[in-house]
This record gives C-alpha cells, sequence and structure tokens, in this order.
C-alpha cells in the first residue's frame, strides 16, 4: 500500500501528567525505554527494504523547494544512510532559480520558450559557473558534512555525458507552419559514459553531478536536470530514479495523490489530460528511465522531511511510482 497516511498524533494525557509529576525520574526512564522501543521497531521494519536494495544504484535528481537550509541538511543526512547502508546513490542537481538570480545581478537577459531557459554564450558561462561551481560544491560540503564522502562533477568531467543541440520546432499561430527554434546552448544527453561513474561509486565515494553536458566539438550545452538524471539512471542500469520535486506526485481529477502508475495509465492521463503542464516531462523522463531499463521511477516531494527514507524503508513510501507494468 503506497502513499503517506494522513493523520493527526493522539496527545496522551496521563493523571501523573495533569498532576504535574511527569518530571520524576521513573516516568522519565519509561518514556526513555518507550522511544528506545519505539527506534527498534522502525529499525526492524526497515530491515527488508535494506536488503532489498543492498548493492544497488539509485539515482537521486535534487533540486526546486528541497534545496533550502533544512531541506538540505535531511537530504544530505538520506544519501549518507542510503550509502551506508549498502545503497550506491548517485545524485544529480538542478538549480534554476539559482541561475536566475546570477544572470538578473550580472544583467543578463534571460527567457524561456516551452520550460526552456534560451541560453546563449554568455549565459551557458554563467550557467556552468552556478551549477558545476557553488551549488555542486554546496551539495558535496553538506554530504560530507553529515558524514558521508561525496565528490562533485560534471557530464564534462571524464566526458560523461556527450551533448547534442536540442532541435525545437513551434507552430507559428500566423501561419500554421512549424518552425525551428534555437535555444542557444541548450542541449540533450546523445550518449553517457558511466566508466568514470563506476570507477567513483568503487571507491565508496558518492557522485554529485552537475547537468552540463560536453559537444563532441567541446561546446558547453546546459540540459535539464531531470533529463541527465534519467540518462544515467538507464546507463547505470540503476534499480530506481527518484526525482524530487515540490508536489506531492501526480493527481487525479479530484486532486488526489495518484501511489501508483504504469507505464500506459500515465501516458493515458496525459493523453486526457490528467497529467499536464510541467509535469508532463517528469512523466516523460520516468517512462524514458523505466522503459531504458531502470526497475521503476518515483516522483517526490522533496519538501517532506526525510522522504527520501520514506519512500526507500517503509511500507506505505511516497509519491508516484512509475512501472513497466
Amino acid at each position: 500500500m503506497r502513499g503517506l497516511p494522513r493523520y493527526n498524533a493522539p496527545l496522551f494525557v496521563t493523571g501523573a501528567a495533569m498532576a504535574g509529576s511527569s518530571d520524576e525520574p521513573e516516568d522519565r526512564d519509561l518514556r526513555t525505554l518507550a522511544r528506545w522501543r519505539s527506534t527498534g521497531r522502525v529499525l526492524v521494519e526497515a530491515l527488508p527494504y535494506i536488503l532489498k536494495y543492498d548493492q544497488k544504484t539509485i539515482v537521486v535528481k535534487y533540486g526546486g523547494n528541497a534545496m533550502s537550509d533544512t531541506g538540505a541538511r535531511d537530504f544530505s543526512q538520506d544519501i549518507v544512510l542510503m550509502k551506508q547502508t549498502g545503497i550506491d546513490p548517485v545524485v544529480v542537481h538542478g538549480g534554476g532559480p539559482q541561475i536566475g538570480a546570477m544572470l538578473k545581478k550580472l544583467n543578463i537577459n534571460s527567457t524561456f520558450i516551452d520550460g526552456l531557459r534560451v541560453t546563449d554564450e554568455a549565459a551557458v558561462e554563467v550557467v556552468e559557473m552556478v551549477l558545476a561551481g557553488s551549488i555542486n560544491k554546496q551539495i558535496v560540503t553538506g554530504i560530507n558534512a553529515a558524514g558521508g564522502r561525496a565528490i562533485g562533477l560534471s557530464g564534462k568531467d571524464g566526458n560523461l555525458v556527450i551533448a547534442r543541440k536540442i532541435a525545437m520546432t513551434r507552430t507559428n499561430p500566423q501561419t500554421g507552419q512549424k518552425e525551428a527554434v534555437d535555444l542557444g546552448f541548450v542541449g540533450e544527453p546523445e550518449k553517457v559514459n558511466p566508466e568514470v561513474l563506476h570507477a567513483i561509486m568503487k571507491s565508496e565515494t558518492i557522485p554529485v553531478i552537475a547537468p552540463i553536458g560536453v559537444g563532441t566539438r567541446g561546446e558547453t550545452f546546459n540540459i535539464n536536470a531531470d533529463t541527465v538524471a534519467g540518462a544515467i539512471s538507464c546507463a547505470l542500469n540503476a534499480e530506481r530514479l527518484v526525482l524530487l520535486t515540490d508536489v506531492e506526485g501526480v493527481l487525479d481529477q479530484d486532486k488526489k495523490l495518484i501511489p501508483r502508475l504504469t507505464v500506459r495509465e500515465a501516458r493515458a492521463l496525459i493523453a486526457d489530460g490528467t497529467i499536464s503542464g510541467g509535469m508532463i516531462p517528469k512523466i516523460q523522463t520516468a517512462i524514458d528511465a523505466v522503459e531504458g531499463g531502470v526497475h521503476a521511477a518515483v516522483i517526490l516531494d522533496g519538501r517532506i522531511p526525510h522522504v527520501l527514507l520514506l519512500e526507500l524503508f517503509t511500507e506505505h513510501g511516497a509519491g508516484t511510482l512509475i512501472t513497466a507494468e
């Protein structure tokens, strides 16, 4: 049964507590013992899931509201715990808001076409500086501070992500004719060379990847982070692709969370308009990953504290899981 239960925790008030004697040593000892027992139950319940994902690769796309100070700390702890339980986590991060803020600060105009940032030569330098520089190192530092060992890189390192310029067309509303749209240095993965990741993971280190690709002539390409995460998950034969976002997951027409979808069901929801807007490319990334050999993809609300642990190590899971069948 997937989907986080919605409930209010009961408030237990004993006669002793009402009488003001809850700070007695015996009461404190009983409460401490109850907490220990509760922790023990949680660990035992998590054991089957820890065994399930032992020595499996999980690719996590991290970005959006999950990158707040509190969310960043929870995320780092989750990634370190995943590594310590035998999982091989691989992090791919975005940074759209931070890029926008820096471009504005530098008085560089920034426009979007169908959700993709038009990236000229000046903008792509800023994109690389922000993604492969400040954001990447912040995430690496957070994971290391939480007790892990992470290393930052971009798709340019070791030719990890060979990219090509994205081809886009739009229908001219006046003529009805399709016209080519030039997005500048915006690309899509053409090939992923996972050897560098295998070497990093073999050394018990966590890769943290900025979604910058390199062209065959050495060009720098800005690539959607979801797309890079999907391509890398396929190249690594990952057990799961996790897309952290700022919504619960896929909602039905009554705005209720859909805990699980097959690829066929997901396509049907796109066709009938239930899945729309910015959720479409995320679902398409999940579909492509599953069809590319990833066991399952899941869309999670990164604003929920420790949502990665809830998804991987509990019966309920969180968000919307997408599978082949």
